[in-house]
């Protein structure tokens, strides 16, 4: 048994779990960048750089519940309940990276790098905790919604 008193086989799939967690966020983050900067640059699609980046996020976002949905939490649960969760989710981060900055900086007079971060640290752990506990917590074969 691991020092930590937690049995060693949980303490070896939560580090999986945040790995894979970990790899999915990391796609999907270098998939907005890549995304932004293409949907930007096209004159066919002929995007303003703030709607590029929007156009981005909404692309990296649905990659990203579809790949937390099938390789982080391996979830056979209904999207008609988990993506609408995910999508609360996911707005409630992009409205804490634009609240904090303002909040911070303009009424604290905190220097931009403080609720940079904040965003970066809180957000994603906020997330896995909220993914896992929340949007695939019936993941285990079992109904997450209601009937």
């Amino acid at each position: 048994m691991p020092v930590s008193g937690v049995p060693e086989h949980r303490l070896v799939a939560g580090l999986k779990l945040l790995a894979r967690f970990a790899s999915v966020g990391l796609v999907a983050t270098i998939l907005y960048a890549v995304l932004t900067a293409v949907f930007a640059r096209s004159d066919w699609l002929a995007l303003a750089p703030v709607e590029a980046s929007l156009a981005a996020y909404a692309a990296a976002s649905l990659f990203s519940y579809l790949a937390h949905r099938s390789f982080t939490f391996m979830s056979a649960g209904s999207h008609r309940w988990q993506a609408p969760r995910f999508a609360l989710l996911t707005l409630a981060g992009l409205a804490v990276a634009y609240a904090a900055p303002s909040l911070l900086t303009v009424t604290f007079g905190l220097p931009l790098v403080v609720p940079v971060l904040l965003t970066c640290l809180a957000i994603p752990a906020l997330n896995l905790l909220m993914l896992d506990r929340w949007v695939f917590a019936g993941r285990r074969g079992q109904d997450d919604g209601p009937p």
